[in-house]
């Protein structure tokens, strides 16, 4: 049978986020290793492109923007974006320490994550680059751009796992999530199908 560690994780996470609070303020971005040792790489991967390629609970951070990473631990501690897990974890982070965080892992390089069914690549890609007319989903690449990098207002998102992904844009779709800049990723979810979610999910995860 299997075990879910993460109740223990996040104990062990919590103690160490208050046990460096004092340290990480004075020293600033340079103990940005050690946060992450210490705090994200146990779910993320000290990298940031750890994470269970299977679950929809641990996103890789590798080359996401700083900005971007910066707003999700902002909203956690607000409570803008919710999560049983990380809305305590980010509560326990000093600014100094988001910052550090961020701009650790908006430096290290994503690698493309498992791809698990090769069969809706083709439609991911079509959706992602072109969209589709005719019912109103505009194409991913417009705002991700086409290598899905990103820039300072939409997220790099090339190499996320897939069931993340997916379980992202349904949060979007039925209004759980709405954390987004302007509800943008709300009005597009809400017009993809299922099956253009869960494409678009496997084209980004097989994407450097």
């Amino acid at each position: 049978m299997a075990h879910d560690h993460t109740p223990m994780m996040l104990t062990l996470a919590l103690t160490a986020v208050v046990a460096m609070g004092p340290h990480v303020a004075r020293a600033g971005t340079s103990d940005a290793p050690e946060v992450v040792r210490s705090v994200c790489a146990g779910c993320h991967g000290a990298d940031g492109n750890g994470g269970n390629p299977t679950s929809a609970e641990f996103p890789k951070l590798a080359g996401k923007q700083s900005a971007y990473l910066r707003k999700q631990l902002k909203d956690y501690q607000t409570g803008k974006r919710k999560s049983p897990v990380m809305a305590p974890l980010a509560a326990a982070l000093s600014p100094e320490q988001i910052e550090a965080v961020s701009a650790h892992y908006a430096e290290q390089t994503s690698r493309p994550a498992t791809v698990t069914q090769s069969a809706l690549l083709a439609t991911g890609k079509k959706v992602y680059v072109d969209g589709n007319v005719e019912s109103g989903v505009p194409a991913c690449a417009g705002c991700h751009l086409p290598d899905a990098s990103g820039n300072m207002r939409y997220p790099h998102l090339a190499g996320q796992h897939a069931p993340y992904t997916y379980a992202e844009l349904r949060k979007f779709a039925s209004g759980e999530r709405d954390n987004d800049r302007g509800l943008v990723m709300q009005a597009v979810a809400a017009r993809m199908t299922d099956e253009e979610m869960k494409a678009v999910s496997e084209y980004l995860a097989g994407l450097e």
